[in-house]
């Protein structure tokens, strides 16, 4: 089975601009998505040029970029979940963003969604949590979305997880963001988000700066993606 899922994601995902891996999700999965125990991790490298262009804030080009990048995704996922569904393997696609439209108050309140698309991607050992809450890939740093399948066939991970930032002392994200959302402290399995980063601080600063450069009612910044040594 795994042969066959593995060969579903490989004709679909093009190996210059994606990457992919599986996760065991047991016991880490919300309540609403309980008959699902493994993961598709799916990572899509972000360009370059866009990204370098973003170290001072959003621009209408990374906007655009943005949602375009995010809904090439969308459709990757939609088209590998219905592939595994005709070989009889239960499958659920999970969104790179969800719309606003589609959150509850319980993420207003938390800024927290019923999944985690980092999770994931850690559990497959694709990369790890940054200081300022990106997920860091070990190929291309923060430059990246993500997406992610939950399935009912076990699947054999091929990374081992990774439980722990491999920032170091490393601060650029934190020194250069200008919401000051975060406090330094590295990530690890057991610590919990609002214990290194604020959420609420960032998305403050992303609205003001969307507002400003490209006059844009949206939360989008950019900046940690850009300066990140990682990938750059």
């Amino acid at each position: 089975m795994q042969s066959i899922i593995k060969k579903t994601a490989a004709d679909l995902l093009p190996a210059d601009s994606y990457e992919y891996g599986f996760a065991d999700m047991s016991g880490l999965l919300a309540s609403n998505y309980k008959k699902f125990h493994y993961a598709i991790a799916l990572i899509r490298k972000l360009d370059d040029e866009i990204i370098d262009e973003i170290s001072d804030g959003p621009t209408l080009r990374y906007y655009n970029y943005y949602h375009e990048i995010n809904n090439k995704l969308n459709e990757k996922v939609e088209m590998i979940a219905s592939l595994l569904e005709s070989e009889g393997i239960q499958a659920m696609g999970i969104k790179s963003t969800v719309e606003d439209k589609e959150l509850g108050d319980d993420y207003h309140k938390t800024l927290r969604y019923n999944f985690s698309h980092k999770m994931a991607a850690t559990r497959a050992g694709l990369g790890w949590i940054g200081k300022t809450d990106l997920f860091i890939s070990k190929k291309h740093g923060p430059r990246v979305r993500l997406a992610s399948i939950l399935i009912n066939s076990k699947v054999l991970p091929e990374n081992k997880p990774i439980d722990e930032s491999l920032c170091g002392s490393c601060s650029v994200c934190v020194d250069s963001c200008p919401a000051k959302a975060a406090n330094g402290k590295l990530w690890n399995i057991s610590v919990d988000r609002n214990e290194f980063f604020d959420p609420f601080k960032c998305r403050e600063n992303c609205r003001k700066l969307s507002q400003e450069r490209i006059n844009k009612n949206i939360s989008l910044c950019g900046i940690c993606v850009s300066v990140c040594p990682k990938g750059r």
